[in-house]
Order: structure tokens, then C-alpha cells, then sequence
């Protein structure tokens, strides 16, 4: 009996992510998720780093994910750049599923 539970515990989650439209994108359904909030000022700061930057975060506005060897992340987000107002801009983050690094792929403003 311990055998199946623990084999049940290992598939489960292998079919949810087969019948989760594995590689198809996904809108996210709650934005205010603390991991999805996450990535999005992880965008944010990361530009910053790499373009000598100063935007801050505002909000996320929409988004989607995809699930592949970890998850790619197409976030939609406000952000304010000093005083000249908000502007929209597309990031996209991929997290590897092993270690939760995350990795800016663009970020381009809209």
C-alpha cells in the first residue's frame, strides 16, 4: 500500500503537467501571486543591472506562462522611470524548476 501512495505522489503531478498544455502558454490567473510578483521586480531590477538603470516597479498589468524543462514567464508591467510617468514593458523570465533562478530572456519597453 506505502508503494502505490508513493507512486501516486510521483505521477500526479507529471499527468497535471501533461494535461496542463505542457509547452502551450497560459494566462496567469492571479497576478498578485507572491512568485509572480517576484519575477516581475526581479525584470525590473534586472534591466536596471544591465542597462545602468532606474525603474521602479509599478504593477503587473497581465501576463502568461509556459511550462517546459522549468517555466518562461511573459509579464506585461508597469513601471515608473523618475519623473517622466509610467510606462508599459514585455519581460520575459525563465525559471529553471531545480534551483528557482530566475533568468531575464528581454525586456523591451511597449
Amino acid at each position: 500500500m506505502k508503494c502505490l501512495i508513493c507512486l501516486s505522489l510521483i505521477l500526479l503531478p507529471l499527468i497535471s503537467v501533461v494535461e496542463g498544455n505542457l509547452g502551450g502558454w497560459t494566462p496567469i490567473k492571479d497576478l498578485s501571486d507572491p512568485n509572480i510578483q517576484a519575477v516581475a521586480k526581479y525584470a525590473v531590477e534586472e534591466h536596471n543591472k544591465q542597462i545602468t538603470g532606474n525603474l521602479v516597479f509599478v504593477k503587473i498589468l497581465k501576463g502568461k506562462e509556459q511550462v517546459v524543462a522549468g517555466k518562461t514567464y511573459s509579464l506585461t508591467i508597469a513601471a515608473k522611470n523618475g519623473g517622466a510617468g509610467t510606462k508599459n514593458y514585455e519581460a520575459v523570465v525563465v525559471e529553471t524548476m531545480r534551483s528557482h533562478h530566475f533568468g531575464l530572456q528581454s525586456f523591451k519597453a511597449l
